[in-house]
Formats: C-alpha cells, structure tokens, sequence
C-alpha cells in the first residue's frame, strides 16, 4: 500500500509540475512572438466592449491563464493606460478563455500531447531563426499542458478505490462550501485556473468525484483566480484596485448565484450530454459565458458603484506613475509602461531647463527653489525607474526587447546627467549672480539667451523623437548639435574680445558667463547622446539622412558624461506622460 501511495504522489506531482511547466513554457514563446502585438491589441480593443471580450478569450487561450491576463491588466489600469470601464469586458471575456482548454480535455486532447511535444521539440532545436524557435516553443509548452494532465489522469485513477479517498470525497459532497473554499485556495497557490480545472476534469473523468463534486470546485477554482490579481492591487493605484476588485466581485457574485442551483445544474448538464468530461466542460463554459452575458449589460453601472466605494488618492510624487511590478513577468508590456515613465521624466526634465531659462530672465528665487525640489523627485524617479528595467532585463527577452531595455536604461542616465547639471551648475551659477548683484552685459545676455533657446529648441526635438521614437526628428537632433558647439565657440570668443576691449559687465559676470555656456553646451551634448540611443536602440525604422545611412552606430566615450533630452514643445504644450500611447514608440519596435 505504501509503494501505491508513493506511485500516485509521485505522478500527481510530476503531473502538476509538467503542467505548470507547460503553460509557462507556451506563454514565454508566445510573450515573445506577440509582444508588441499583445500591448497594442490590449490598448486599442478595449474601446469596444463586445471587441475587449473577444481580446479577453483570445489573450486567455493563448496563455492558458485568466489569472495573468488579469493581473496584466491591473497593471495597465494602474499606470492609467486602459481605465475601469475598458478593463471589465476583456475580464469578463478572459474567463470564457479558459473554458477552452475544459473543452479541448473533454475532445482527448491529452491523447494527442506526445505527438504535439514530437512536434515542437525537434523546432526547438533545429530552427536557425529566434522567431521559429519560439513558435517551436510555444508548440512543445502546448502538448506538455496536455501531457502533465495525461499523467495526472493516470495517476488518480486508483484513488476511486482507497477508503481514504472516499471518506473524504463524501466530506466535500457533503459540505459543499468546503469545496469551493479547497478549490479557491488551491487556484490561487498554482495561480493557474487552467490547470486547476484541468485536474478537475480529471478527477471527474477517472470518476474520482461525482459532477456536483466537480460543479462545487469549479465555482471554487473561478472564485480563486481572482485572488492573485486582487492581492497584486493591494498597493496599486485606485483604478488598479478597481479592477482586481471588479473580478473578485463578478466571480463571486456568480458562484453565489448558481450555488443554490448546484443539483438542478448538475441535472440539466446530464441531460445534454452523457460524458463525464463534457458534462464537466460544460458545466465551466457555460457558467462563464452565463456570467458575461448577466454582468456586461451592467458593467458601466458596476463601475460607478466601485468608483464611489474606491474613490481616487493622489499620488505621491516621490512614485513612479506608470510602472507596474505586476506585468513585469509581461515584458512586452511592461517595457510599453517603462517607455510612458521615461517620456514622462523627459517632459520634467525639459520643464526644468525651461524654469532656468525664466529664472535668470527674472531673478525669481522661488523658480530656483523649485528646480533643487524637483531635482531630487526626479533622481528618486530615475532609480526607480531603472530599478524597474533592470527586473524586466531578468524576464526572458527577445534580442529587440533586450536592445529596447538597454536603450531606456542609457535615456535615463542622460536624462539624470542633464538635471544635475541643471541643479548643480546652472542653478548654482544664477544664485551666484544674484547674489553679487552683478549682470551681463548687453550683448552677454543676447548671446546667452540665443544659445538657452537653441538648446531648448534641441531638447523639444529630442523629446519628440523619444515620445514618438522618430527617427527623423532624432536625427534632426543629432545634426543640429554640432551647430550649438560651433555657436557656443563664437560666442566665447566674443566674450573674450570684450574682455580685451575692457566692458565692465563682461569683467565682472566672466566667471559665470563662461560657465553657463560651458553648461548648456553640455547639455546639448547629452541630448545628440539621447539622440543616437533613439536611433541605434529604440527606433529600427529608416534613417531619413542620406550621410547616416553609412553610419550607423557610433561608440560611447568611455567615462564620458550621457545626458538625456526631452522636448517637444513648451512644458505648457507637453503632455508630461509621454503620449500618444499607442504610437510607434509606446514599446518594443
């Protein structure tokens, strides 16, 4: 009796981990092959219900788990990408996904899983191109879901024999919430409702449990799938919260409906069909197309009522506002959330050197106080978000979302090299002035003004390209610059010659004259550096200037400063977040 004990512990659990295995495996290939494609579909269908339920089903069956289009979700309504009202009818539609799978068990597709695995594997490692090797992966995660299920299958078929077994399946018959509270615990711990049932149908076909057996822990197991996005919200934003709560609502609201009904159910299941596996199949699709079609007419009311239960909080500034930990394992979709952060940190950043700009025109203490304040909200915002990247860097990534990566990690490096020269020496060298009492002379303060406007012009272009990933306009950055060098030289020159001519001003205001123009010159430097990140990892489209089609890379000066741009228009005409999401920069191209 203990060897059998053994044999079926043994081939329960390596059943479950060849299962688990599989749904991972099949969801990295298609993460891979779909990535750009699964943040675009999720950012552009859901402004149709009836088209965000079908995104809902085909996300679902593709991944084999409504818990991690969930949590996706979450974490796109977190950084305010999709909002509540778009977010419920892709849940909804996730669920009836995962009936699928139910369906496919029920037609013996476990009998084909080694032929699928024959298939996939010899892809695997005989393709010569990435996007083959995946697709070969995804095939092998496939038949592996169904193989890990055959073996469970088989595994549990002696249980139907052991008194044990049977005490405790007459327990669950005849305590019905303790079923659906196994279940739902369970569902959460695998954090695969797919593969719960999956183990459900199983049982049920092995006739381990009876269908109302089976009915009780699939209400269990679709409660449970909404645990992990709920728990993942905990220190989301409001709209984040919303949504894992939305789910948690509907999968409860439901099971609670047709708890009472579970006899009747059962009876009407039998009568369609005399096959266990069906009737069980059944039994899942049926209960969620049921809970789309009674909770979609109403969603736009429920969302209200959890709008006024869960009203808005501000966010804290110190927070990164679209980064979310919850779609990191998405790296698609979380590099499109990094890209919003990294334009966001741009328009700050240009915001800033336009308040210099204001500073020294008007002399205004306040404004300099207000860019050593929004200095060190930006540094903290900088690491968090290269903190974030780094994490994504960990996920498994194709080489274009690996460059993709790299290249906003490079932005935000020059974009933090950019305000503290802001901070440090601008800042530092207007508080100077102001404090000796001292100005520029007439034609100093025309020349100053003409290079910090070109600049601001370079940076405007440079934010463009980044929000966009132009690379016309990234281009048109890098080859203005050398003509700011060429200005930044004359106008030296000319300060000097009014050095030997003896003006007053100029004598007095040398030091920080010279200084400001060294500073912006810098800057301007650092944006050509964002400017060439944009053209060598960011944007893979055509180069638009016959000169640089030759070109191609360029190497980083080894220990030379990278600073970062942004512009695009005044910080009263940015947008500040990076917009248009779904433009041809919001990820991976």
């Amino acid at each position: 009796m203990g060897a059998h004990w053994y044999s079926i512990l043994f081939g329960l659990l390596g059943g479950i981990g060849i299962l688990l295995y599989g749904i991972q495996l099949m969801g990295d290939g298609l993460q891979k092959i779909l990535g750009r494609q699964l943040r675009h579909l999720l950012e552009s269908v859901t402004k149709n219900p009836l088209s965000g339920v079908l995104a809902g089903i085909a996300i679902t069956v593709l991944f084999q788990s409504s818990t991690a289009t969930s949590v996706i979700l979450v974490g796109l309504a977190g950084a305010a990408v999709i909002t509540l009202r778009q977010c419920m009818p892709v849940i909804l539609g996730a669920d009836i996904g995962t009936t699928v799978t139910a369906q496919l068990i029920a037609l013996k597709f476990t009998e084909l899983s080694l032929f699928i695995v024959g298939i996939g594997a010899p892809i695997v490692f005989f393709a010569k191109q990435d996007r083959h090797k995946r697709f070969g992966q995804a095939i092998t995660g496939f038949g592996l879901l169904f193989l890990g299920l055959k073996i469970i299958g088989e595994s549990v078929q002696p249980l139907r024999e052991l008194p044990a077994v049977i005490q405790a399946l007459l327990t669950v018959s005849q305590n019905p919430f303790l079923a659906v509270i196994v279940a739902a615990l369970v569902t959460f711990l695998v954090h695969s409702s797919a593969a719960v049932l999956g183990i459900i149908m199983m049982l049920a076909t092995q006739d381990v449990i009876d269908l109302p057996a089976a009915i009780y822990l699939i209400l269990g197991a679709n409660v449970g799938t909404s645990f992990t996005a709920l728990l993942a919200s905990v220190t989301s934003r409001r709209e984040a919260q919303r949504v894992a709560l939305a789910h948690f609502a509907a999968k409860l609201g439901g099971s609670a409906l047709l708890f009472p009904f579970v006899p009747w159910y059962s009876s009407f299941l039998s009568s369609l069909t005399a096959s266990i596996s069906f009737q069980v199949a059944n039994a899942h699709t049926i209960f969620n197309v049921g809970l789309a079609a009674v909770f979609l007419p109403f969603y736009k009311t429920g969302c209200r009522l959890l709008e006024w239960v869960l009203p808005d909080k501000k966010i804290p500034e110190l927070e990164p506002k679209y980064l979310q930990e919850e779609v990191i394992s998405a790296p698609s979709v979380a590099l499109g959330l990094a890209h919003r952060e990294v334009t966001r940190l741009s328009a700050e950043t240009l915001r800033m050197l336009v308040d210099t700009e204001r500073a020294l025109r008007s002399g205004n203490a306040d404004i300099l106080s207000r860019i050593a304040h929004r200095e060190k909200v930006m540094d903290v915002l900088y690491r968090a978000a290269v903190d974030y990247l780094t994490r994504v860097l960990r996920q498994p990534l194709s080489r274009e979302e690996f460059e993709y990566a790299m290249g906003l990690i490079h932005v935000l490096d020059d974009l933090e090299n950019i305000t503290d020269i802001l901070d440090r020496n601008v800042k530092y060298l207007i508080e100077a002035k102001l404090d000796r009492g001292v100005e520029f002379s007439a034609q100093g303060k025309e020349e100053l003004a003409a290079l910090r406007g070109t600049v601001i012009d370079l940076l405007r272009v440079t934010h463009k390209a980044l929000v966009q990933i132009d690379f016309c306009a990234a281009e048109q950055a890098v080859t203005s610059q050398p003509k700011i060098t060429a200005l930044f030289r004359e106008m030296r020159q000319k300060h000097i010659h009014r050095l030997m001519e003896g003006v007053k001003e100029s004598e007095a205001t040398s030091n920080l004259h010279l200084e400001l123009l060294n500073s912006y010159h810098q800057i301007s430097e650092l944006i050509r550096d964002v400017g060439f990140t944009i053209i060598e990892q960011l944007a893979k489209g055509k180069i638009c200037l016959p000169q640089y089609r030759s070109t191609g890379t360029r190497k980083r000066a080894a220990g030379a400063e990278k600073p970062g741009a942004n512009g695009d228009g005044s910080p009263e005409d940015l947008d500040g977040e990076g917009k248009p999401v779904s433009s041809p920069g919001s990820g991976v191209q």
